[in-house]
């Protein structure tokens, strides 16, 4: 398995694409103007404490206030304000805790208004960025992410990711964070901590009270509310939150961006510096090159195709997502139905997987698969679903199948879902809409694939532009069919044709049926 990141700088944005085998996995945008990303610290005031929803609205510097509930105050809260009130008026000069008094934890049933009251300073941190009508979700419980290690102030506490299973190992990782853990702060260990020597854990945690100490030295001079810490470039935290070893290129098409990643890879993983490259191309665009923009324009439309015929129908709505697979219109070698299900039940469920990742789709998502009778087949069905998802670094919860087929899926939900408008103006209609033209070629060698299994001979008729995009260029796609299938297809322009329109006839001059 090879993955690679490719990135691709605009003058407004910045896109990422990660593929995973050469197909497009994941897909994140960082705007200029996004000023509220997961993990940006805030020195903020409390606008309004509301007892009836036991949360507080918080000004944060959006249109809209931050949502903070009583059980995102963390129990040490109050710990947190007496330090910030201390550091603001120059009091408090020590950052690092060793010295520092702890207040009482508050009570973890709490009532809002009993802790917090209007104007009052609190450090929060962006836990959901704004989505639609609402603003940020926003937590008083702080972390700092580091590659191996998450930082956590006024917190003794220690803990292990539940990904790394081994015991042993739990147990080792443990000692070491207890050997090198400063007081007043907690630690969790990350899954990509796992195999790692204490000179590693001990430099990340000394660039992560780097960090804490550049922020508490702002908060004296800080306006309220103003951004005290940001995270990390989003180059770098995708690297940070998922570069393993099986990483085998990372493409960049902007050299202050080159430079800026290879010295953060420099820093976390040195072996593995001369997999980033500055791509350099005056003719082809990166994403033309690694064939992301096909890819972008063929998996973000309501329906989406798979191999051997099967498609999926993705549906939104305000409270939740409906994803119905279908086998499609395609003749199969399967003996009876239910083998019939089975395999096109396990393609869904690997590109139900990408495609939760690659649009972030978040909330409550309802799979309706192809009925199976078989209880074995719909175990094999849920256990691979699983499988697939597992290396989703969003918090997930897969339900088995219902009594009526249906899987249900919760997957966190952090920032808005990417969202491409893959359908374009329609040529042919004044206000009409047609897919991305690039649809009809994969629409074309679909129903090939079917049709040239039962016919000797097929001419195809299209419209004269996307008849020169099949024919012409070397080797032209229809030269890859004739080495796949052994048949030559004719193809005949048709100027009366609209764009997206094509019909396939046999050798005596009838149509055959789609």
């Amino acid at each position: 398995m090879n993955k690679e990141l490719i990135i691709r700088s605009s003058s407004d944005a910045v896109d990422f694409a990660l593929l995973k085998d050469g197909k497009l996995i994941e897909l994140h945008k960082e705007e200029e103007k996004s000023n509220f990303q997961v993990g940006d610290i805030f020195i903020a005031k409390i606008r309004k404490p509301v007892a009836g929803l036991n949360a507080a609205f918080v000004n944060v510097g959006f249109e809209k206030d931050a949502f903070l509930h009583y059980h995102d105050l963390g129990p040490n809260l109050a710990s947190q304000l007496k330090f910030i009130k201390l550091v603001s008026a120059g009091k408090l000069k020590d950052f690092s805790l060793k010295t520092f008094q702890f207040e009482k934890e508050i009570d973890k049933d709490g009532i809002i208004t009993d802790i917090l009251s209007a104007n009052q300073s609190v450090l929060v941190q962006v836990v959901k960025e704004p989505i639609s009508t609402k603003g940020p979700r926003i937590s008083a419980e702080l972390s700092l992410a580091g590659r191996f290690i998450v930082l956590v102030p006024f917190s003794d506490r220690v803990s292990i990711s539940q990904k790394i299973e081994d015991k042993k190992e739990k147990d080792r990782l443990k000692k070491l964070v207890l050997s090198i853990k400063p007081k007043g702060f907690g630690v969790i260990v990350r899954t990509v901590a796992e195999g790692k020597n204490v000179a590693e854990l001990e430099k990340d945690l000394q660039n992560l009270l780097g960090r804490w100490t550049a922020m508490c030295k702002k908060l004296p001079t800080a306006h309220h509310p103003s951004k005290v810490l940001g995270e990390l470039n989003r180059a770098s935290s995708i690297l940070r939150d998922v570069f393993n070893d099986t990483f085998s290129g990372i493409q960049i098409d902007d050299e202050e961006l080159y430079h800026q990643t290879k010295e953060y890879l420099q820093e976390i993983a040195p072996s593995k510096q001369s997999i980033v490259k500055f791509y350099q191309s005056n003719d082809t665009p990166i994403f033309e090159k690694y064939n992301i923009e096909r890819q972008i324009k063929t998996s973000f439309g309501r329906t989406v195709s798979m191999s051997k015929g099967a498609y999926l129908i993705i549906e939104h709505t305000e409270a939740l997502h409906v994803i119905d697979v279908n086998s499609g219109n395609r003749s199969n070698k399967a003996t009876n139905q239910e083998d019939t299900a089975m395999e096109v039940n396990m393609i869904a469920a690997a590109e139900i997987a990408r495609q939760l990742r690659l649009r972030d789709m978040g909330g409550i998502i309802v799979v309706d698969f192809i009925d199976m009778s078989n209880p074995e087949n719909r175990k094999v069905l849920f256990d691979f679903l699983r499988e697939e998802m597992s290396d989703d670094k969003a918090k997930h919860k897969i339900l088995p199948p219902s009594k009526f087929g249906l899987v249900q899926i919760t997957r966190q939900r952090v920032r808005p879902e990417v969202n491409i408008k893959t359908r374009e103006e329609d040529p042919n209609k004044v206000n009409g809409e047609i897919e991305a033209p690039i649809l009809i070629i994969d629409k074309i060698t679909a129903d090939l694939e079917r049709l040239l299994k039962t016919h000797n001979k097929v001419v195809l008729n299209t419209h004269p532009f996307v008849a020169a995009y099949l024919s012409k260029g070397f080797p032209s796609l229809r030269s890859k069919w004739f080495f796949e299938h052994k048949k030559w297809v004719k193809i005949i322009p048709r100027d009366a044709y609209t764009y997206l329109e094509y019909h396939f006839y046999d050798k005596k001059g009838n149509v055959i049926s789609e």
